[in-house]
Order: structure tokens, then sequence, then C-alpha cells
């Protein structure tokens, strides 16, 4: 997608986002001179970090909340580029909490048919031209690479409860609006999509972004394993992989271009 025409002018912005206070803090903090603009009653914050300008935001939990805020965004704002962070359940056998997933491609497991074979996942359909989107939407080439690049130099926050620091892979980020907490959906995310995280926002802002042609991409570490035991990891972990994900991200703005 790096080599596409966007549809509108872009603007040397990039845009931040999150979808909980605790995935943008550190973002936040790290603005110089910020200054808040609302729109429709969200407020979105601007500045520089570094040599970028950036503008950020809480898109709010789920597929709808994130799309209508990341459409206010680009209308707004105009960005060149658009990246997700946060928190998200890892369904990779080798992922635990403080790991990151670097989203390689994203996808929306809970759209499609529901048969009495079960749910059947399909493609979504871009309402300008009326053509299919492909079902995983892949990251942009150039803000993957720098993401890998700035993995090898960032220096993770360890969690209390693990020696190691977090480990870091390149791979598949699924999304629904769902919760997922239940061994049974992880296998079955593993078996159809060969998935390694999942979450409740990434794959609905890359579409409205692949639609846009806005390049995207989604990081994500793990607050928990998407298992029975999910909620109570969540609250011990969220602060940690919320910090994580983001410092990864304010690493990687330094091997961007303008």
């Amino acid at each position: 997608m790096a080599g596409f025409a966007q549809i509108y002018p872009h603007k040397p912005v990039t845009a931040l986002l999150g979808a909980m206070d605790e995935e943008i803090e550190l973002l936040r903090s790290s603005l110089q001179k910020p200054k808040i603009k609302m729109v429709h009653g969200i407020p979105f914050y601007y500045g520089k970090i570094g040599k970028h300008r950036v503008v950020i935001v809480k898109t709010g939990i789920g597929k709808v909340n994130a799309t209508m805020t990341a459409a206010f965004l680009l209308q707004k704002f105009h960005p060149a580029r658009v990246i997700f962070t946060g928190i998200a359940g890892g369904l990779h056998p080798d992922l635990n909490p403080g790991d990151i997933v670097i989203g390689k491609q994203t996808l929306q497991y809970d759209f499609g048919q529901f048969t009495n074979e079960g749910l059947q996942t399909g493609k979504t359909r871009n309402p300008i031209n009326r053509e299919l989107n492909p079902l995983f939407f892949q990251a942009d080439s150039l803000l993957l690479a720098a993401a890998q690049s700035a993995a090898k130099t960032t220096d993770f926050q360890k969690l209390a409860s693990q020696a190691k620091l977090p480990y870091i892979i390149t791979g598949t980020i699924v999304t629904g609006d769902l919760f997922v907490t239940s061994e049974t959906k992880v296998n079955d995310l593993r078996k159809q999509f060969n998935a390694d995280a999942t979450e409740m926002e990434g794959a609905a802002v890359a579409q409205l972004c692949w639609q846009q042609q806005v390049p995207c991409l989604v990081i994500r570490s793990m607050s928990d394993k998407a298992d029975s035991k999910a909620r109570e990891s969540i609250d011990s972990f969220k602060k940690t992989a919320s910090f994580n994900s983001a410092h990864l991200l304010l690493n990687m703005l330094s091997k961007l271009p303008n």
C-alpha cells in the first residue's frame, strides 16, 4: 500500500490511536507543546513528538467506536499514516502477557454469515467502489519495517512475574466485537486464521485506511492469553502491556521520515 496515492491530499501528520486511556497515556505525556481540538465531542491531542507532527486520540472500545473516531480523524487532520497501539489477547501458544505482536495483517473474524455450521467469515465490501476488500488487510510495508527495526532497540518494561523481556513477533491480528475469554475460541481462531492475537478495533480501522488509501499499522502487546482467566489477567497486566506497545511506537517514530 505504500505506493498508493491517497484519495485526499495528506498532511505531514502521523496519527496515533488507542482504544483506552492507558493505551495513549505515554503518547500524550510525550507531546511537546500539546494542544487539544474537540471534534464532535472527542478530544484530539496534537503537537510534536521529536521531529514528527502527531495527533493522538482515544477511540473507545469496539469496532464502531474505533472506526467512527478514525473517520473523524481522517476528515479533520488528513494524516499521512495511522498507527494503532494497545493491548490484546494472545492466541499464539508462545505468547504471554507483556509479549508483542506487530501486525503484518489484520482480519475481522466476526464479519460474514452465520449458518447451521457456524460463523463463516467473509470479506467486507468497499462502499465507494462496491468492490470486495481483501479478507486480510496488509500492513503498510514501510511502517512494518520501521516497527520491526525499532523492536530491536526498544527498552521494554518487564512484568513483575517474568524475568525475561517481551517476546516480539510479526504476525496476524484478528478483530471482533467480543472480549475473548475462552480456550475454545482461542483454538478456533488459531485453526481458522493462524491468528496470533485478538482485539476489538484494529482491523476495522485498517479497513477504513485501506479504503481511503492511508498507510496503517497495528501494534499490540499481550495483556492476557484470551483464555478463561483473561479478565483477571488483563487487570494485572494491561498497564505494562499498554506501556510497552506505546514505547515501541515512540521508538518507531524515529525510524520514519517526516
